[in-house]
């Protein structure tokens, strides 16, 4: 390896003068017991999505006993077709555009050129490791969730801002709970559509972008509010967010166990698929808080 190579073994720091390896910090704080605790949701053929995007599919391509080894052995596997936008899933900057640019005023036309995009494309996102808030909205204003169509305001963001702990940093990964992923079992109601869906508008999008978060995430199908009736008509905080401001917007996360244990801050951990020039990748993101050792089971490590 050569000198200049920045890594070490994992677990160890380099030595000098016969000293003892030093704990790595990182693997001390993971063993004195962390909780994990899953954002995603389960995807599944007619699970709730946008109806813009192709809908998921999975089929086993082959079974148990359709080809059968000499050792007894046998194997199977599976087709798996699906949009980039379904599920648990993160945008990239090329996904929407505003007069025809980009982000970094890129040209849309031009960069889209070929089947896929030449620039912002989802592989282009570092993975995320960062810290995290969570701003349960439904907590601060008394209920259990947002109504139909309710907008989330530059107020509401800031009241559940000021729950100990949750004040955004810059950097960080701001998640916006809402209530309505309680709907999630519900494909019609969840989707919403006749009756709207609670979110953050352009001014809620302003005002998240002025914390300058590394991404941002909601409980919802579309991130942002949906008037009742109207569907996925405008998406302000869209434009906002991806194309003026560059942060990328995780949707259709499942925030309601931070929610129930009161977690408002801890460490996401989110990486996109490395699909080349696409507009968006499934994710599985974590939340990652402390827990004492001796309960670290089962979501815990």
């Amino acid at each position: 390896m050569p000198e200049d190579h920045p890594s070490h073994a994992l677990g160890s720091a380099p030595l000098g003068n016969g000293s003892s390896p030093k704990p790595e910090p990182l693997l001390e704080c993971i063993s004195a017991g962390v909780k994990v605790i899953d954002l995603s949701r389960e995807m599944f053929a007619g699970m709730p999505q946008s109806p813009n995007h192709p809908e998921f599919r999975m089929a086993l391509q082959r079974r148990h006993g359709d080809m059968v080894r000499a050792d007894g052995s046998s194997a199977a596997n599976e087709l798996i077709v699906t949009g980039g936008h379904v599920g648990t899933h993160v945008d990239a900057l090329c996904h929407v555009s505003y007069k025809g640019r980009l982000h970094n005023d890129l040209d849309a036309a031009q960069v889209q050129a070929g089947g896929k995009f030449s620039a912002l494309g989802i592989e282009t996102m570092a993975p995320v490791l960062c810290r995290g808030v969570l701003l349960d909205i439904p907590a601060v204003l008394g209920i259990s969730c947002c109504p139909p169509g309710y907008e989330i305001t530059p107020d509401d963001l800031e009241a559940a801002s000021c729950v100990p702990g949750a004040a955004p940093s810059r950097g960080c990964a701001i998640l916006v709970r809402s209530g309505w992923g309680q709907h999630f079992s519900d494909r019609e109601r969840y989707i919403g559509k006749q009756s709207g869906v609670p979110g953050p508008s352009e001014s809620g999008a302003r005002w998240l972008a002025e914390h300058s978060p590394v991404v941002v995430g909601a409980d919802t199908i579309a991130f942002e509010r949906l008037a009742p009736g109207a569907g996925h008509a405008v998406l302000p905080a869209h434009r906002v967010l991806l194309v003026k401001e560059g942060i990328h917007i995780i949707e259709m996360m499942d925030l309601e166990e931070l929610s129930k244990t009161a977690v408002v801050e801890f460490v996401l951990i989110l990486a996109p698929l490395k699909l080349q020039g696409a507009t968006g990748s499934p994710v599985r993101p974590l939340a990652v808080v402390s827990a004492p050792s001796h309960q670290s089971q089962g979501g815990s490590i």
